[in-house]
């Protein structure tokens, strides 16, 4: 059904009551088969039923920005508003927490409990790090991980015929970092994400920055999470275990991996990384490729070609705070174009088959460059095996090892 001249007239009389005339061409830019559709059941003679077009309207344009329909339910909006919460706490909670302990030092009368608090987990509690950490289960069941995983979603699988061995500890060794490692966070670092389902009789310990065993208040949530410092001190406390069941979830490419993000692009930093393989082979350890496809499809970021002044700066920046300053480009709430939210983009961590490696206290550089070689080998062989089940255009995206 086309829109009469009546119809037209109604719009028009519309966008003047809301002084919204140059959003006409925009705003109410839609098909007339579509606007008829909605015409079908009521004739189209009240404001009621034009704010009910723009309502049921799928996808609305203004100035080249494309914005969210008006009708997403409440629960969308809440997921939208947990990946965006989750993103700003990862990125600036530790400040946060920093600024907030200075402020009650310096105005409030709670100076001296938190002069205290900061003694005790500078001095007293520093090492809980490196000692297997302190997960709270309420932390790590907070429903709120529920949004994040359904936002995307996220989710955990591994090879069908993948087992883990109760009595031996794992090191998973997790690619791609992306933007702030949004897949594995959800798999081991949550208990929605499915991780007790597939391997109930090991722990996972996800491994970050010490930086953030530092920073007052933030710290908690982080430790909360059953996360632990990735020094090599940490990790042989990890694998070192004795009886098995503990599982290191190191993120290989680090921070260094974070400036490769850009969608559909799987660049690696590893040719170099041999230190995991190292701590493997003193532990007799079994190294675990992961894999996390679509990790990278979650953001862009501003253009930082190596050798650029942007480049430079990111990575003076790296080297003193440890960590990647990339500028990411996502969405926001309402728009789909620009913003810190990131992309609304489905997130398979996948879990591969365990190399198995023998103990040895003093490896050889020979031993060393072997293993690792034979991971790499490893490694690409389950993305080429799988990136058809969860990459569209993966005939044309290939594994980049720098």
């Amino acid at each position: 059904m086309d829109l009469t001249k009546t119809d037209i007239n109604h719009l028009k009389s519309f966008c003047k009551r809301q002084k919204k005339r140059l959003f006409k061409k925009k705003c109410f830019g839609l098909q007339s088969k579509q606007v008829g559709q909605n015409f079908a059941t009521r004739e189209p003679t009240s404001t009621s039923i034009i704010i009910r077009i723009l309502l049921q309207a799928s996808k609305m344009e203004i100035f080249g920005i494309e914005f969210a329909p008006l009708n997403i339910p409440l629960k969308r909006r809440m997921q939208t508003l947990a990946a965006a919460t989750w993103f700003v706490t990862m990125i600036a909670g530790g400040f946060v927490g920093l600024l907030f302990a200075t402020y009650l030092i310096l105005f409030t009368p709670w100076r001296w409990i938190t002069m205290l608090y900061l003694l005790w987990i500078w001095l007293i509690d520093k090492n809980v790090s490196q000692k297997g950490g302190r997960r709270s289960y309420w932390v790590r069941d907070w429903s709120w991980w529920k949004y994040l995983k359904y936002y995307f979603p996220l989710n955990l699988e591994r090879i069908p015929w993948v087992q883990l061995d109760p009595k031996k500890n794992y090191l998973f060794c997790c690619f791609p970092h992306g933007m702030l490692s949004t897949g594995p966070f959800s798999a081991f670092a949550t208990n929605v994400g499915g991780f007790t389902d597939l391997f109930p009789f090991h722990t996972p310990f996800p491994l970050t920055l010490r930086q953030h065993f530092l920073m007052p208040f933030f710290r908690e949530m982080v430790l909360g999470l059953g996360a632990c410092d990735a020094s090599a001190d940490s990790i042989n406390y990890i694998l070192g275990t004795p009886g098995g069941g503990n599982v290191a979830i190191l993120i290989v490419g680090g921070a260094a991996e974070a400036f490769n993000c850009r969608p559909g692009k799987y660049r690696l930093v590893l040719k170099h990384r041999k230190g995991f393989v190292r701590l493997a082979l003193r532990n007799g350890t079994p190294l675990v490729p992961v894999i996390s496809y679509g990790e990278t499809d979650l953001y862009s970021q501003v253009s930082n070609p190596e050798g650029s002044t942007l480049r430079n700066i990111q990575e003076y920046l790296k080297k003193w705070l440890g960590l990647a300053l990339a500028i990411p480009m996502g969405r926001g709430f309402f728009q789909y174009n620009y913003g810190i939210v990131p992309r609304r983009r489905p997130v398979t961590t996948l879990v591969g088959r365990p190399i198995e490696v023998e103990k040895n206290l003093e490896p050889t550089q020979e031993e060393v460059d072997k293993l690792h070689a034979r991971f790499i080998f490893e490694l690409t062989q389950l993305f080429e095996e799988q990136k058809h089940l969860y990459i569209k255009d993966y005939e044309n995206i290939k594994l980049e090892i720098e």
